[in-house]
């Protein structure tokens, strides 16, 4: 991972653990999304009730097809990837289920995260072009859904939001 990448990692985990808001900063134009991962938030399966975390999205200044994100979870299932621990951002509001959009590393230890860029093989499935965009500016459209062998459909789940609950 490159040091521009490492910066802004640790610059969006850190903004939104200080409780910075989620409009640009410093020089920064782009939003930090977060959203709060559990098994009451899924839709049609149960999910996995000891399970918990949380979840930061955001971008790249400059760059519009690159989406960055760290997800943290516990009390699930963890298994290494190959083995079936998965995590993508699906399309849907609140309370529906969608198809995946980006496919995230799966937090086999409890915790991933990394940078997608569009067009980059296997990582978003439907190959949209301007889906970072999209998911940067509407948030509450998107999901994110943390998947393991004990719950393939999903063990929790996040609907995204700025840090204030709102829609951007």
């Amino acid at each position: 991972m490159n040091h521009k990448i490492k910066k802004s990692l640790f610059i969006a985990t850190l903004a939104s653990s200080l409780g910075l808001t989620s409009t640009a900063h410093a020089g920064h134009t782009n939003h930090v999304l977060t959203t709060q991962l559990s098994a009451k938030e899924m839709v049609g399966s149960k999910g996995d009730s000891n399970g918990k975390g949380h979840a930061h999205v955001f971008g790249i200044d400059g760059d519009a097809t690159t989406l960055c994100y760290v997800i943290q979870v516990e009390g699930i299932q963890a298994v290494p990837v190959k083995e079936g621990m998965a995590a993508h951002i699906h399309e849907a509001g609140k309370g529906m289920n969608g198809a995946p959009v980006a496919a995230l590393a799966g937090p086999e230890d409890g915790d991933a995260a990394d940078c997608l860029t569009e067009g980059e093989k296997g990582k978003f499935p439907t190959g949209e072009k301007g889906i970072v965009k999209r998911i940067l500016e509407n948030p509450a459209d998107f999901y994110i859904n943390i998947h393991n062998p004990e719950y393939p459909d999903g063990a929790i789940r996040g609907q995204l939001m700025d840090p204030h609950g709102m829609k951007m």
